[in-house]
């Protein structure tokens, strides 16, 4: 029987993980392929694959917009390059490239909602208010003006009394970093002045000098998990392997130094999966919303990506209560990286969400490993004096990769914001989240998972430190290239280019969070007892 070819279509490292797994892991069955993605995925997939008997194909599109999107995803259906595709980025959901693949006579084909119901997502209030006529747990919230400052305070006070804090949220699309903690009254207004500098001329866009809608939510202090979910066009679905994201830039609790990012990494299991916790967000997240979805016409085969709070019993760690705080209708980036690494049919899901026949297929993880993605963002420095992702960052750097001493350590890089300079031969960073380091790791029995986790964190963190992936500042080239040139010409001693040479060598832009995965350790001194159900 021919292989199937499963397209992710957009530039990330969950597009890229997405087709790496499908390619690797049922290369019997399928080809994974990147639709998008970024030019130097293609280069770095090729040294990572070596000999190995495993393909992945790559299909350019030449640019952001969705005409291009659509041209290219068209185009491949057409030649009977794939068979199904998956649409990643929300902003091409908004859009509507899945309408236009409809419309095209390529519906059956594709995973992702249609442009109607991209409110989900796209409009965080409207969502809400959805949600609570579902039936679906919500966290408490208010909507405000976000012009009206005695009204924000007046809400956010009582949130701070009654549940210890509160958070903004501008209620439309900002890529997850539109979410602002407040946890003192005197934050308020700083909270909100940097918020509508964020935001400001999106909402005169949308609104003009009407009211600015301000999602204030309770802060809710209970555990934070990710859950993904696949939806067949009958309804049924499969909830995925829990993931656990580290939106934060650095360690420790939000503030205006430490703010929201796309994601610094990921860890999966969370520490607090059990099979009652997918029974508890099957039966009052996801089923209540399926039937949601059917009332009101939107319903085909799509992902669902609820961001919920979870209360556990507090000696047994077993769940007992849930609240949604957001539903997402794409894959978490980068929780859907760690989420692929422990499936083994991921291209069997997503083919029977594809058929309606998700009934008939249950989800094969790894149930004993644990998966962590380190991101490695471009750190502080540069020409501008830059303060590193995500605020201000350098681009257009040579991205130095060692894959052998990689590939050694069974540490898998997944490139991201990185292109491949075809003048120089070389790959160059984009800025942002370069790329990802992952790596899984098995619990074996009569281990604690803290054990595993640390000795897997330790040797992802220690690849980075060794410099197996580095970003070259320019201001090292810059330093390096004179002395060099000194060397050559016998104008300094060799003692002091070794120490130019040195410097250089480990010279490294990037930076990375080191604290993904010791939530473990804590868990298993919290709860004891708590056994891993294989």
């Amino acid at each position: 029987m021919a292989k199937k070819t499963i397209g992710f279509v957009g530039p990330d490292g969950r597009t890229c993980m997405c087709a790496y797994t499908v390619s690797t892991v049922e290369q019997d069955q399928f080809i994974g392929a990147i639709i998008k993605g970024m030019t130097g995925m293609g280069p770095v997939m090729d040294a990572v694959r070596g000999g190995k008997n495993w393909a992945l194909k790559i299909f350019p599109v030449p640019g952001k917009s969705l005409e291009d999107y659509k041209s290219a995803i068209i185009t491949a259906f057409e030649k009977k390059e794939i068979d199904c595709v998956v649409i990643m980025p929300e902003d091409l959901i908004y859009d509507g490239i899945v309408d236009e693949l409809i419309d095209a006579g390529y519906g059956d084909q594709v995973i992702g909602l249609t442009k109607e119901a991209a409110f989900i997502e796209g409009d965080k209030v409207k969502a809400k208010i959805w949600m609570k006529r579902a039936g679906v747990p919500v966290a408490p919230f208010e909507v405000s003006d976000a012009k009206n400052l005695q009204e924000i305070k007046g809400i956010v006070t009582n949130f701070i009394r009654n549940h210890g804090g509160a958070v903004f949220k501008y209620p439309y699309s900002a890529g997850g970093k539109g979410s602002r903690p407040v946890f003192r009254i005197e934050d308020i207004l700083d909270v909100r002045n940097i918020l509508l500098k964020d935001y400001s001329e999106n909402y005169k866009t949308r609104h003009g000098d009407n009211k600015w809608p301000l999602l204030i939510e309770a802060w809710k202090s209970e555990i934070e998990i990710s859950f993904t979910a696949l939806i067949d066009k009958k309804g049924n679905f499969c909830i995925l392997p829990t993931a656990m994201d580290y939106p934060l830039r650095f360690e420790g609790p939000p503030s205006q130094t430490n703010p929201v990012t796309g994601g610094m990494g990921a860890i999966g299991m969370h520490p607090a999966e059990t099979p009652e916790l997918i029974d508890l967000v099957g039966d009052k997240v996801i089923q209540p919303f399926v039937e949601e979805m059917k009332k009101g016409g939107i319903l085909r085969p799509c992902i669902l990506y609820p961001g919920c709070r979870v209360s556990i019993d507090p000696e047994t760690g077993k769940p007992v209560d849930i609240l949604v705080y957001e539903m997402n209708i794409r894959a978490g980036e980068p929780e859907m990286q760690v989420v692929a690494r422990r499936l083994k049919n991921l291209g069997q899901l997503i083919v029977a969400a594809i058929d309606g026949k998700l009934d008939a297929i249950e989800p094969d993880v790894r149930k004993d490993q644990i998966s962590i993605c380190l991101a490695l963002v471009t750190g502080p420095g540069g020409p501008h004096g830059q303060r590193g992702y995500p605020d201000s960052y350098t681009k257009y750097e040579p991205v130095l990769i060692n894959f052998k001493s990689l590939g050694k350590r069974g540490i898998l890089i997944v490139p991201s914001n990185m292109s491949w300079h075809e003048k120089t031969q070389r790959l160059i960073s984009d800025g942002s989240r370069v790329c990802y380091l992952s790596k899984n790791a098995t619990v074996k029995p009569g281990q604690k998972r803290g054990e595993v986790a640390e000795a897997l964190r330790a040797s992802l963190l220690q690849a980075f430190d060794h410099g197996l992936v580095r970003v070259v500042p320019r201001e090292a080239e810059e330093t390096f290239e004179p002395a060099e040139i000194l060397f050559e010409q016998g104008n300094i001693a060799e003692a002091e280019f070794n120490k130019a040479k040195a410097a250089f060598e480990k010279a490294n832009r990037l930076d990375i969070r080191r604290d993904p995965g010791r939530i473990y350790e804590e868990w298993d001194e919290l709860f004891p007892d708590w056994q891993l159900t294989l």
